[in-house]
Order: C-alpha cells, then structure tokens, then sequence
C-alpha cells in the first residue's frame, strides 16, 4: 500500500485538470508526443473483470493490465490548459478542464514567486463595456455612407506645430510657399499601430508573420500600419531595405540590439516611420523587462549581443532622472542620428503620474517629443511576477482622458499625439475599442496581444496557457524551441492578421459614418454615452440609462 503524505499534491490541487476517456482511446500516442509542458504520460492501469469462456454461464474473476494516459501531478510538470492534445486526438479521448478548487496560488509559491506572461487575471472589468455610441446624426447632421463615402483615416506621428508657430518657419516668396526653419517631423499614419514585441518575446517565424502583415497592408492595402519592433533589435537585411519605413524602432532601458542598429545606419536605404522610448508598460508597470534564459537562443543571442542568461531591462533608463534630463539626451541625441528626420516618441505606462508627464512634455521648449504612448494594466506581457501582473497599474481610459483634457485646458491639445493602448481589443472587437479611445482623446490606438491572438495563442486572462514566460508556447509563437516554432505557419498566421485589420477598417468607418464624421473624431466625447454613472462623472460625458 502506497503512503501518501498529507503535503503530496494530487490533480484537484492544479489549475488545470486532464478529462481521460479510455474507451475512445487508441493510444496513438500523439498527445504525449505533442504536450509541450510533458504534463501526460502512458502508465499502466490494472483492471480486475469478469469473464465467462465457456459456453454457458461461468463467471470467472481475471485481471488485465492494459497502457492509459494519466496526468502528471508535480508542480513542475502542471497541465497549463493549452488544449493541444484535444487538437491532435483522433477520437477526441482527452481535454483539459478547468479546476475550480485549485490551490496553485498557495502552492505555487514554495520556490520563490510564479512568473507567467499574459493578461491579468483579476482586473477583466473594462470602463470601455461601459460606454457606446450615444449621438447618431439624422437630420440636422445628417450621417455618412460608410460604403460610399471618402474618409480620412490618418493620425499623426510627431509633433504638429500650431499655426501660430508655422508663420515663423514657413514663408511666401515668389508665390511658392517656402520652408525657411525647421519643423519637427510628422508621419500620417494609420491610427492602429502593431504594438512592440522583440524578436526574442516572440518566435522569429510569429515576428516575421506580423511583420509581412503590415509590409502587406501598406503596400497592397492602401492602410498605413506601422509596427514597432519591440526592444531587442531588428534583423540588419530589414534595417538595411525599404521595408524599414513601415516600422517603429523601439529603445527600451536595457538597450538590446542598438549595436547592430547603429552599425546598420550608414545603409539604411530609407528612415524608420519613428523611434519609440519606452519607459514602461501597463501590464508591468515599474518592474523593467523581462527575457527568461529559456528563451535566449542562439539568434537571440546574435542579435542582441548579449549571451545566455535571463536578460533583465532595467526598470528606468539609467542617468535619466528627469523628464528634463529625457528630453534633452534620448530625444536630442536619437533625433540627431537621423538627422532630426524622425519623430521620436515616449511610451509610459499609465499611472496617477501620466498627466505630470504629459505636461511636462508638452511644454518642453526643443518641441522633440513627437507622440506619448500611454498603456495601461490589461495589456498583455510576455514575462512577469504575478503579483506585478494582477496588482499593479493602472486602467487606461481614465488616464487618457485626463491627459487629453490637460492639453485642452492648456490650449495645446494635438500638438503631441497621444496614442493608448492595454486591452484594446480584449472582447474581440478592436474597432469599438479605438473608436471610443479616440474620442476620448487618443489620436490612435496601439495592440499587441491582439496580434498572437490571430496568429493562434490560446492564452486568456482566464488563465488558459499564459506559458510565455517559459518558451514552451504549444503554438510557437513566443518559444524559440525549433519543434514548437514549427507548429506555427507564417503565411496563414499574416493573412489572419491582414483579414483582421480589413475587417477593423470597415468597422471604425461604420462607427465614424452615423456621428457624421469624416475624419478621426479626436476628443468628440459627446458621441459617447456611458451607462455607468461614475464612468460618466470621471470622463466628463453623459451618462444614460
């Protein structure tokens, strides 16, 4: 008789719990073979039955030994919910279910704090469910075609000077109007931006999918998405094509891969759409980057110049105390290195502080800061301590709005782009999600778990998969594991998001046509309503019932 201790871990103690049927299986054994976590094995089951083997009745007792599928019950070897071994079974023997008496979030713990990549899994109320389109234009305004009219769907990418201040660098001679000073750069870009994942967060091939997808829509489309690399550097025959002006590089407080991007200056054919500093993000506000060892592959290791140990990105930018400090060194200097052709812009995470920051920037005499990039806590992460992920940050739309408002106050809205993401696109519907965004204040929307999403990622902030962290992602997408990279086909996983992005374009038309605009509503919130009364107070726009 085994002795089984009181501390012993058993399946009703896991998030997830593996449904076995034996009767429908045939042990093929492709379950065990493609369970990336190794959480299933082949054990042998003995069964005690009753025969008869003559003609008439004869009961007899016999025993059978025969092979089974059990699951695994060490911590380290837990079913994540990733339900790759129901996809591969040819007589649908076994799925994961959800275990509601979990005691993971006690247990877990024992070896130092548990890491996982996705969503929070506790603040799934979103303020935008609260909030629909309220206004439709009927006869004094009447509203537009979404079919047949032409609508201009284009935010801005840099710092747009007031009128005011063109006068001075902008002059009449010979009829002709003549550029006499200098402007801080803009780009007219497509008001969603594929937002900033590395080539090490993510698998080269699920990269190079998102990649192909916006070089596809700008070129064959018509819509102007722009993609930012994420920290962690680009491939040098991208950096050194024309391909180079759909894409966003990002500079984080680790600086990975600028090596190779300063080397890969003198060739570059054409600028970058822009140059993103980040600060912080919303889904780990604070706490830096994070890049598992696991996930450090040799072509990780190539391209960031760094070798295999867990890459941590510290969580400010070192000498940079200031925003003042900001402003004159990251901005300046970047700017210089394309020869001030390219806009440069701040990510930050939102927070009680955001609106200090906007101000700040806005206010900076060198007009360098050509966009601010707020997310907020439901983005999604690839690696992260549970505890930063669920408790820390801060929602996004109440942070937008009151930047948005800040600048109003000041007179000097639109001067410096805000764009806003976290969550966009949670429930599926992005367009919704941007479109109330932008009337809230935002010039654009930014999404990046959406993307994965397209390209396959299972992973949800119900806690299904978010195995990020570990490299062990049963779709490839953010594993450099060859085996699992190769689940992931790159051309179907690009037309996925380039059939999306078709689908959001119509769909923001559709919203924008009944208000009766024609081009981006930015701070129109008398289009919205919100069916929460203290949703309404907060953002300053009519509450409904």
């Amino acid at each position: 008789m085994q002795t089984v201790k009181a501390l012993d871990t058993c399946t009703d103690d896991l998030r997830w719990i593996i449904r076995y049927d034996p009767a429908r299986c045939t042990m093929c054994g492709s379950c065990v073979a493609q369970c990336m976590q190794n959480a299933i094995e082949v054990r042998m089951m003995r069964q005690e039955l009753t025969v008869s083997r003559k003609p008439w009745p004869d009961p007899e007792k016999t025993h059978l030994a025969r092979p089974v599928i059990r699951q695994k019950t060490d911590l380290a070897h837990q079913c994540v919910g990733c339900g790759f071994c129901a996809k591969v079974c040819p007589n649908d023997a076994i799925h994961p279910e959800r275990n509601p008496d979990q005691r993971i979030p006690v247990i877990g713990r024992v070896h130092g704090p548990i890491r996982r990549g996705g969503r929070t899994n506790l603040n799934t109320q979103r303020t935008l469910d609260a909030i629909v389109v309220g206004r439709i234009s009927q006869m004094t305004d009447p509203a537009l075609d979404s079919e047949r009219h032409t609508f201009d769907m284009r935010a801005p990418l840099g710092r747009v000077l007031p009128s005011r201040d063109l006068s001075t660098e902008l002059q009449v001679k010979d009829g002709k109007l003549v550029k006499t000073g200098h402007t801080p750069p803009v780009n007219w870009i497509y008001p969603l931006i594929f937002s900033d994942m590395s080539i090490g967060a993510l698998s080269t091939r699920a990269w190079e999918a998102i990649a192909m997808a916006a070089a596809y829509l700008n070129e064959e489309c018509g819509l102007p998405v722009r993609m930012s690399s994420g920290e962690g550097g680009m491939p040098v025959k991208l950096m050194e094509s024309d391909k180079l002006k759909y894409f966003i590089i990002q500079i984080a407080s680790g600086h990975f891969g600028w090596d190779r991007i300063v080397k890969a200056l003198p060739r570059m054919k054409v600028d970058p759409a822009g140059v993103l500093i980040k600060i912080g993000q919303g889904a780990k506000p604070g706490d830096g980057g994070l890049l598992p060892a696991s996930k450090v592959a040799p072509h990780i290791q190539a391209i960031r110049g760094v070798p295999k140990s867990t890459l941590h990105s510290p969580p400010n930018h070192q000498g940079l105390y200031s925003i003042e400090e900001s402003v004159q060194k990251m901005h300046l200097s970047l700017n210089a290195a394309f020869g001030f052709r390219v806009p440069v812009a701040i990510k930050c995470a939102a927070s009680a502080t955001s609106v200090s920051v906007y101000n700040n920037l806005l206010r900076d005499p060198y007009r360098i800061c050509g966009g601010f990039f707020i997310d907020g806590i439901q983005g999604g992460t690839g690696a992260a301590n549970e505890v930063s992920l669920d408790h820390t940050g801060h929602p996004v739309v109440s942070k937008l709005r009151d930047c948005y408002l800040a600048a109003v106050r000041q007179g000097l809205q639109g001067q410096i782009p805000l764009w806003a993401g976290g969550g966009v696109g949670l429930t599926g519907n992005a367009a919704a999600d941007a479109f109330k965004m932008i009337c809230l204040g935002a010039n654009g929307v930014f999404v990046g778990k959406l993307l994965i999403q397209l390209l396959g990622c299972v992973g949800n902030e119900n806690g299904r998969c978010n195995n990020c962290s570990t490299g062990l992602c049963p779709n490839g997408i953010c594993s450099q594991d060859p085996r699992l990279v190769a689940r992931l086909d790159v051309d179907r996983g690009a037309q996925a998001i380039v059939d999306y992005m078709l689908a959001f374009d119509s769909e923001l038309r559709k919203l924008m046509a009944p208000i009766g605009n024609s081009s981006l509503p930015v701070g129109r919130s008398d289009a919205l309503v919100a069916t929460d009364q203290a949703v309404a107070e907060k953002l300053g726009i009519a509450y409904a019932c």
